[in-house]
């Protein structure tokens, strides 16, 4: 038997009542009882409200399994269903039992669960191949979709192309500038375009513009047109285009664009343009200094082409809104000649000054020249330790990044102004003032403005071993390969600004050579200043960095005295270093005499011949007392050149470096005077043919000069 098929009650045989029906899978009794077990007791809400009813259900429950067992026979076919089986009370499922234990089929679950894992298999498989058509239905129709989108994207980009080229053509000009367009791509490439056809181009692109420069120079893409008109048209044409933006200068600066413009107009205007563009500016110098876009303007011009009624009176409008308003031709930009004619102005032109460096400070715009003028003005007119002054260190000290110190290390008011604040700073500031400038020493030093806060810090500080370590690991390239170290400091010493912080431990102020006159200027200011604020010795000071720097130094001679001796610059270096450095200077000494041999064509070179003077002689030659003040502990120089030109002596007494020579003739320490003097006596004919030689001469040369004296000597 396959199973049994409930007959469906009828609202008749219900009495009107509802019947309760509940699904459930179908199983073995007695799995089913033990299931039932475990779970514990289910929950009866309404069956306990039903428990009258429960009694007449099952009576008529009975009758109803008697006439389904009958007509099971016919039925063999049909499916086991327990959907409409009721476990609402526990005398029904006994006699569900009953009539399952009377049937006699034990294994009629087990036929039913197997028909229900087959139905379940071909139920998953049926899904699977549902999900795999559906995917390869859904995955063409997506490719479809992407085409679809990809064509409707082309068609709508083609008509925003047509849109966009339509709304250019409505508006004013356009012709004109398309065709302007069209000229500058073919005259921005110049050296594809020849002389003649490129005058006939700018010829037509002035056809379009004159008169209409205006229409032109605020639009990014037309503005670039003019700009090239300018550049390659002549004076008068450049005059014809200063003129038409006559009045609308200020406008332009303050343009993303047509900036540039206004730069290229000065950059290739003469004079009369200049004077044309400047005073436009007048009167609006607070507002456009504080423009992201003007002020860039602005201040090339005041450091480049203004001339000096022009810087004066964009300055003079730093120190309040009545030097923007009232201008008076014969006023001065010196704040203090200004305070001194007017002490009673003295608080609101201090504080509208300060104003605008802090808001300037405040918004990072610290590149400047024009702000550096100012703050200089500022500094030079606070009272050292009064408030004024305490804050104004404060405000360089405050910038954490440390931009403002840097950048107005480069500028010259900007490099007096940080001498000055190291000279007035105490132990603490200075120290922090030089932690920024850790990662610019090097740019500094090839400056013509920053190596001078080089030199100032050089002045000021008391700690040697900050100050050294600070700036000569970078300086001198110590952190460096010794072969990127020496190459490095060729460069250096060879270069005419650079090699001032490097010389300026060893040589100091003694030498014109090394400093410039502004330089003397500024450091007599920074000594001034220091005899207030530094307790030690300028000469123990000095001292001591020169034998913080000696042993690189040396060492660098050491190892390229041959290349050092071939420039002027570099053969001052070497008596410098070796004048005043400390330590043991015998291996460059040694290199340097070796050099002097090998490098004969190098003899003929007047820095060679008295770098090897005086260093025979020992010492620097006094013009004051006009004597040679010999170093100690001494050199002993002569001793290591004699030994390598031993040889080549007459050759050298009659050259153009004879004074070598007799710098050992007349040194009273020099060991092999005697062997010399023999020598020389041996060759005596030698010495008076390169004195007969030149009697025809108007001067005598430094050969024959030398060997007239050689012969005195004798």
């Amino acid at each position: 038997m396959a199973g049994v098929k409930r007959r469906v009650d009828v609202p008749e045989e219900r009495n009107g009542k509802r019947s309760k029906n509940q699904t459930s899978a179908p199983v073995k009794k007695k799995y089913a009882l033990d299931t039932a077990n475990k779970k514990g007791p289910v929950p009866s809400t309404k069956k306990s409200g039903m428990s009258g009813k429960s009694d007449k259900k099952s009576a008529k429950k009975v009758s109803k399994k008697v006439q389904m067992e009958d007509s099971e026979e016919n039925d063999d076919e049909d499916d086991f269903d327990l959907d409409d089986l009721s476990s609402v009370s526990g005398a029904e499922d006994d006699e569900f039992d009953a009539l399952d234990n009377a049937s006699g089929d034990e294994d009629m679950e087990d036929v039913s669960d197997e028909e229900d894992a087959d139905e379940k298999k071909q139920k998953e498989s049926a899904a699977n191949s549902d999900k795999k058509a559906s995917t390869t239905q859904n995955g063409g129709q997506q490719n479809g979709d992407e085409t679809a989108k990809s064509n409707n994207s082309r068609e709508s980009h083609i008509k925003q192309k047509a849109l966009q080229q339509e709304r250019k053509m409505a508006k004013p000009n356009a012709d004109m500038i398309a065709r302007s367009k069209k000229l500058w791509e073919q005259l921005r490439r110049k050296s594809h375009v020849p002389l003649e056809q490129r005058k006939k181009l700018i010829k037509e692109l002035f056809e379009i513009i004159t008169g209409r420069v205006r229409d032109f120079v605020f639009k990014h893409d037309s503005v670039r047109v003019v700009q090239t008109a300018l550049k390659y048209g002549n004076l008068e044409q450049r005059k014809q285009i200063a003129q038409e933006l006559k009045g609308s200068y200020k406008e332009l600066a303050q343009s993303r664009y047509a900036k540039f413009l206004v730069g290229k107009l000065i950059v290739h205007g003469d004079s009369e343009t200049r004077d044309l563009i400047v005073p436009e500016f007048y009167g609006h110098v607070k507002r456009l200094i504080r423009h992201p876009e003007a002020s860039w303007i602005l201040d090339d011009i005041y450091r480049t082409v203004a001339s000096k009624e022009q810087r004066r009176r964009i300055l003079r409008e730093w120190y309040g809104a009545e030097f923007a308003v009232f201008e008076d031709e014969k006023e001065t930009a010196e704040l203090s000649q200004i305070l001194e004619a007017h002490p009673e102005k003295r608080g609101p032109i201090m504080h509208f000054l300060h104003e605008l460096i802090n808001h300037m400070v405040q918004k990072k715009t610290t590149g400047f020249t024009l702000l550096h003028d100012a703050m200089l003005q500022y500094f030079l007119n606070t009272k050292p330790g009064s408030t004024e002054a305490n804050e104004f260190i404060e405000l360089l000290k405050g910038d954490e990044e440390g931009d403002l110190v840097k950048n107005l290390a480069f500028t010259a008011s900007g490099s007096r102004l940080m001498s000055l604040s190291f000279a007035y700073a105490n132990a603490k500031d200075r120290k922090l003032l030089l932690r920024f400038y850790r990662d610019t020493i090097k740019a500094m030093a090839g400056d013509v403005n920053g190596h001078m806060v080089i030199l100032a810090a050089y002045e000021v500080i008391d700690d040697t071993k900050l100050s050294g370590k600070s700036i000569f690991s970078e300086l001198l390239n110590q952190n460096e390969s010794e072969e990127v170290r020496h190459e490095e400091l060729y460069h250096q010493v060879n270069d005419l600004v650079a090699r001032v912080a490097v010389l300026y431990p060893f040589a100091g102020d003694r030498v014109k050579w090394l400093l410039p006159e502004a330089d003397l200027e500024v450091l007599k200011e920074v000594r001034e200043v220091r005899k207030e604020t530094s307790k030690k010795d300028s000469v123990v000071r000095r001292n001591e960095l020169a034998a913080a720097a000696s042993p690189t130094m040396l060492e660098f001679i050491a190892a390229r005295a041959d290349a050092l001796l071939e420039t002027s610059f570099g053969c001052q270096c070497i008596g410098e270093v070796l004048f005043e450095a400390t330590g043991d200077k015998s291996a460059a000494l040694a290199a340097v005499a070796q050099a002097a041999k090998t490098e004969s064509e190098k003899r003929d070179s007047a820095a060679f011949g008295r770098l090897l003077k005086s260093l025979v002689q020992g010492g620097r030659f006094n013009p004051a007392t006009k004597s040679v003040e010999k170093v100690s502990p001494p050199l002993n120089f002569h001793d290591l050149l004699y030994e390598q030109i031993r040889d080549e002596v007459v050759e050298w007494a009659t050259g153009p470096n004879t004074f070598v020579i007799v710098a050992m003739a007349e040194s009273d320490d020099f060991q092999s005077k005697a062997e010399l003097l023999k020598t020389l006596k041996k060759n005596k004919k030698a010495l008076t043919a390169a004195v007969e030689a030149a009697k025809g001469e108007k001067k005598a040369g430094p050969a024959a000069s030398g060997a007239k004296l050689l012969l005195e000597k004798l």
